[in-house]
């Protein structure tokens, strides 16, 4: 029999198993509950956000109907506009149609006009096509013509300057003028006019005619005997500086043509020459009294006439190209050069001779001009550094040589399609090189030339021309020291002066002679003049000269320097041509 208690017990033991059973049950039920309450929380977050979504999507589905509806009224009225608009085109379009009938009404009337005028036209153009077929034969029978008179007039102007340098040569290619000065206040040594009748103020040197001077050569104890001289032109006292420009002037217009061409004034000093050559230096006196053109000397009445003449023809103007020189005792100076200063006056400048045999003044300054006024104030430049001494002789004796050169470069030839040539070198500014015609053959060659009587007209030689020079030379006075006072320097001066001026007596005497050697060489006054004196430029030679007693030696000095030019042979000046076609090999120079 168990025990009281074990009934009981095992009653109990198993209770509390199936309790324990239970509560496993229990707790698997909780844990299956708890799942699905964890599902259920899932679904309900999600049935949470699908209703949030809903609410976006029913708002947002509220907003667009919302918006359809305002769209829909939105269209609605501009449905309504466009009705309107379109019954006001409709309108519109009715009235355009009618007004377009009748601007085509009219259009069809202005066509049938514009054609009738068309016809006329035509009818006007085909009679204006003949007339033009007829003025266009007429034009070119006209151009025909005009080129025959173009070829015509070429040829006349070529004989006319044929023509007008063979009168010029006709008249001497070496011309030589004598000028006698009225007698002045300072010839007596005194200013008043009143005393001027005095013995050394006596008149002996008169001009006979245009042609002849009469001396009158009287010493005391023997009989009056008078001497002669005869020349291409004598200006007396009363003839002005117009009547002495008027004998230069054809020599430009055979400047222009392609001759070389130098003025050249000698004398004693006092005589005149630089009076005639520059002019009288501007006058204090009132301008009312003074006359603007009577004292205008050479070389500005020179630059006037050559700019008038360039002017004529301005298709074919020269490129004009000045340089300006002084031979001071037996040196020479450029007065244009550019590194002139207050310590250097004047620039000095030697002088050689080329392997072609030209003679250079190396480094020579020259300057182009374009009108006469630019000429004459640079030669007045110039001037302003020229050598000048007072003397007893005269207040401004000039102590030096002066040269204007003026250079004319031809622009180009009219109808020459070959290049045209440089223009010379400065180095020919003063001398260039002298023709084979003269060069190498001596004087006797070119005097048998000149007295072959005139050569035939001929055209010109095809070549190309060089540029032409105009040499303007105004001599230094010869003078007598005893009688100019001079001393020191002056002194030495008046030597070079007197010794330059012999050797061009020298040289016009070799000329004259016919000597095989001149001496061209003996000075540089006569080099730098050589193409000048016995080359192949025209010279004009003016000896300036007083009527005094006081003055009779120096002036018959100077006659008879001007005859002896006078006897120097010279052959037919030739134009000038290049360098090239004016320069042989192995052709010897003069001098």
């Amino acid at each position: 029999m168990p025990a009281p208690g074990g009934r009981w017990g095992c009653g109990a033991d198993q209770r509390v198993q199936q309790l324990r059973r239970q509560v496993r049950v229990k707790e698997e039920r909780i844990v299956e509950l708890e799942a699905e309450n964890a599902i259920l929380h899932l679904k309900l977050a999600e049935y949470q956000e699908m209703i949030g979504k809903s609410s976006r999507e029913a708002r947002r589905f509220h907003l667009l109907y919302s918006e359809k509806q305002y769209l829909q009224r939105s269209v609605h009225s501009t449905l309504i506009q466009l009705s309107q608009v379109i019954q006001k085109l409709k309108r519109d379009l009715k009235e355009f149609h009618s007004s377009s009938l009748g601007l085509v009404r009219n259009y069809q009337d202005a066509h049938q006009a514009c054609m009738a005028e068309i016809a006329a036209a035509v009818k006007r153009a085909q009679l204006s096509s003949e007339a033009l077929q007829a003025r266009q034969s007429r034009e070119v029978h006209l151009e025909k013509s005009l080129q025959e008179i173009k070829e015509q007039y070429q040829i006349e102007k070529e004989k006319r300057r044929l023509l007008h340098n063979r009168l010029v040569e006709l008249k001497g290619n070496i011309r030589v003028h004598c000028r006698i000065r009225p007698v002045l206040p300072f010839d007596s040594g005194f200013d008043d006019p009143a005393l001027q009748s005095s013995s050394l103020c006596e008149k002996v040197i008169h001009a006979v005619d245009d042609e002849t001077v009469l001396v009158k050569c009287k010493r005391p104890g023997h009989p009056l005997t008078d001497k002669t001289y005869n020349f291409e032109r004598v200006y007396g006292p009363a003839e002005s500086q117009r009547t002495v420009f008027e004998e230069i002037r054809p020599l430009l217009i055979s400047l222009l043509d392609g001759y070389s061409v130098c003025v050249m004034a000698a004398g004693p000093s006092g005589s005149g020459k630089s009076y005639t050559m520059l002019g009288r230096p501007a006058s204090p006196a009132p301008a009312a009294r003074r006359d603007p053109h009577g004292d205008v000397g050479v070389v500005p009445r020179v630059a006037e006439e050559l700019f008038r003449l360039i002017s004529e023809n301005p298709s074919r103007s020269p490129k004009v190209e000045v340089s300006i020189v002084e031979v001071y005792n037996n040196e020479i100076f450029d007065l244009l050069a550019k590194d002139i200063s207050t310590l250097v006056p004047r620039v000095k400048r030697g002088m050689r001779t080329s392997t072609e045999g030209q003679k250079e003044v190396p480094l020579l300054a020259h300057e182009q001009v374009g009108s006469a006024a630019e000429l004459t104030a640079l030669v007045a430049t110039g001037l302003q550094l020229r050598a000048w001494q007072p003397t007893r002789v005269h207040g401004d004796s000039s102590r030096s040589h002066l040269l204007v050169t003026v250079t004319l470069s031809p622009a180009g030839t009219p109808g020459c399609t070959a290049p045209q040539p440089d223009p010379a070198p400065v180095q020919e500014l003063i001398c260039p090189s002298v023709p084979p015609t003269v060069r190498g053959q001596g004087p006797k060659a070119a005097h048998s030339t000149s007295s072959s009587g005139p050569a035939p007209l001929e055209p010109a030689e095809p070549q190309r021309p060089a540029p032409a020079r105009l040499q303007l030379v105004d001599l230094a006075g010869s003078e007598c020291a005893g009688v100019s006072g001079v001393t020191g320097p002056a002194l030495r001066e008046t030597a070079f002066i007197n010794r330059s001026l012999a050797a061009l007596a020298g040289v016009l005497d070799a000329l004259a002679e016919h000597r095989a050697h001149v001496p061209y060489r003996d000075s540089k006054l006569t080099h730098l003049l050589q193409d000048s004196i016995g080359g192949d430029a025209k010279l004009l030679l003016i000896v300036c000269v007083s009527p005094c007693r006081k003055h009779l030696a120096e002036s018959l000095q100077s006659l008879a320097f001007g005859a002896r030019a006078r006897q120097v042979p010279r052959g037919p000046v030739r134009r000038r041509r290049s360098a090239g076609a004016r320069t042989r090999k192995g052709e010897p120079g003069l001098g």
